[in-house]
This record gives C-alpha cells, structure tokens and sequence, in this order.
C-alpha cells in the first residue's frame, strides 16, 4: 500500500482515516476538499484543479480522500489500493449532523478558511445534509459499478468496527487486513 485512494459518501469519515493511515504509514496526505473550495465557498477552476491532483499522484506515496469525480481518472490510474468507507445512510447522516453542529457551535474553519453556518446547514441547497440526502445512493450506486471494474486491490469497510480493525492491523502488522472485508477484483 504505497498510493491509497479513500473513497465513500459524504462525512463518512474519509479525511480522519486518510490522517491516520499517513501517521501510520508515514506518508503524505492529500484532502481534495481542500484542494478545491476556496474563500467563501468558492471553487477552485477545473483544469487548475485537475494540474494540482496530477502533480500530487506523481508522489511515489500518498494517501488521498475525497469524490470528486473530474479527478477521479488521474487517482485510480496511479493508486494501488482503494478503500471504500460504504456505511450506512443513518451512520453517515447522524455524523453530518453531529459534525455540523460542532463546527457549527466552535466556529470551525474549514477548508479555504470557511466556517459553517446554521443558516447553510439546515436551510438551502448548499447544505451538507441536503447533499448526503441526495447522493448517498447514487455514490454507493456509483462505487459498486467502479469497485466491480477496477484491478486495483479494494479495501471495503462498512462499520467504525471495520475500520478500527483496519488501523489495529496496520498499526500492529503493517499491512495484513485480518478480520476486514478484502475485496481484489
């Protein structure tokens, strides 16, 4: 495992995983979220989006998290192993919820120096919320589809249980998966 791709819905958990395999493994970490949103919620432009992912993947390691699929291609091309968070929706939900109103209340910033604000969170389209209620299915659709076509060796957990195995063993045995779903197709 030396180019990783984290993968999942919305607040699963991608970034905390990503932080703790690269404390683990010892080997760079890449937010996408951060790459991308700007001040003010403003994003950063496709192709200067897609030349900072490109330049990042040439690392020989690195562990990257996020879904965004206009890089996606530059990802998986280089990455040998993906793992997917595939939680389910009520898990992810009750952690956007929890999350946000954390950030909320602490005034967190985020990436690009943004904060969340009650108004965003809980009253337009814009909202963390309204988005996993809108893309949960259609990710866990789209990542089945992908997973089943990829050679790459695919990781798949489905619980915190899961992916606190994982870090136990990788901790412990780096790099053997006991007791965590391995999927290689």
């Amino acid at each position: 495992m030396n180019r990783i791709a984290i993968i999942g819905t919305s607040c699963s958990g991608k970034t905390t995983l990503a932080c703790n395999i690269s404390k683990i493994l010892h080997i760079p970490h890449f937010e996408l979220d951060h790459l991308f949103w700007q001040e003010n919620w403003q994003t950063l432009e496709r192709e200067l989006f897609r030349s900072k992912v490109r330049k990042a993947v040439q690392h020989e390691r690195w562990v990257v998290d996020g879904n965004f699929s206009i890089v996606r291609d530059l990802i998986w091309e280089k990455a040998d192993t993906i793992i997917w968070l595939d939680y389910p929706f009520h898990v992810v939900f009750l952690q956007a919820l929890t999350r946000s109103i954390k950030r909320i209340v602490t005034k967190e910033q985020l990436f690009g120096n943004n904060v969340e604000s009650f108004r965003q969170t809980f009253f337009t389209k814009n909202s963390i919320l309204y988005w996993i209620l809108h893309t949960h299915w259609k990710y866990k659709s789209t990542y089945s589809h992908l997973i089943r076509k990829t050679k790459k060796q695919v990781i798949k957990l489905h619980s915190t249980r899961d992916k606190n195995n994982f870090l136990g063993n990788l901790t412990n045995q780096k790099g053997t998966y006991k007791g965590v779903k391995k999927i290689s197709f």
